[in-house]
């Protein structure tokens, strides 16, 4: 909890733990497939930390998050996320970091105000909180940056109209998905952090 009293040694060696964690999750995980759907299962750590050490936390966490999805974008390895680069690097470069950073902010500034009354809650809400922020600033940042992309795109799967297209054709089943694993995982983060709060 972001209340609870950690050492500066306990807080780096938690923080570089969960950016460890984070890294293999979004470069190893990003093969990892429930069914046709690829959730963002990096996100797990970043709330464990924002809800541990609060909103700072959070926040770098969400940045080291962004910086390695800006990678595998620059690097091509996301074929739609590259052609977003390549239209428009600065609006890229912007979206990637801003919307992963805010997540682990707001999942922190969450957590921090609810931990006081209940820890369960706490978690909970950041796991919400943590997927809707991520996608929904791409979401924004798509409709301000790349509209046209969006149309050509939705044209190419058969949507008439952007707004749809990107509510069910470019996110759809894929955030339900990450949204119920976050809220399914909630429990064992809850019980992570209480041994942790234990053994501090």
């Amino acid at each position: 909890m972001a209340n609870i009293s950690y050492t500066r040694t306990q807080r780096l060696v938690g923080t570089a733990v969960l950016v460890a964690l984070i890294i293999v999750l979004q470069t190893v995980g990003s093969g990892i497939h429930f069914g046709p759907f690829t959730p963002t299962l990096s996100l797990v750590p970043i709330i464990i930390g924002a809800v541990l050490f609060g909103p700072m936390v959070g926040g770098f966490l969400g940045l080291v998050f962004s910086v390695v999805v800006l990678i595998a974008v620059i690097s091509g390895a996301d074929a739609g996320s590259a052609m977003m680069f390549t239209q428009n690097p600065a609006a890229t470069v912007f979206i990637c970091l801003v919307k992963g950073t805010a997540a682990g902010c707001l999942a922190g500034l969450v957590a921090e105000y609810i931990s006081k009354k209940n820890l369960t809650a706490a978690v909970v809400l950041a796991a919400i909180v943590a997927p809707v922020t991520n996608t929904g600033l791409f979401c924004i940042g798509m409709l301000i940056f790349f509209k046209n992309l969006l149309i050509q795109w939705g044209e190419a799967s058969g949507f008439t109209n952007s707004f749809v297209y990107i509510f069910i054709g470019l996110i759809g089943m894929n955030f339900i998905v990450e949204l119920i694993i976050d809220i399914v995982l909630s429990p064992v983060i809850v019980r992570i952090i209480s041994v942790l709060k234990k053994n501090r």
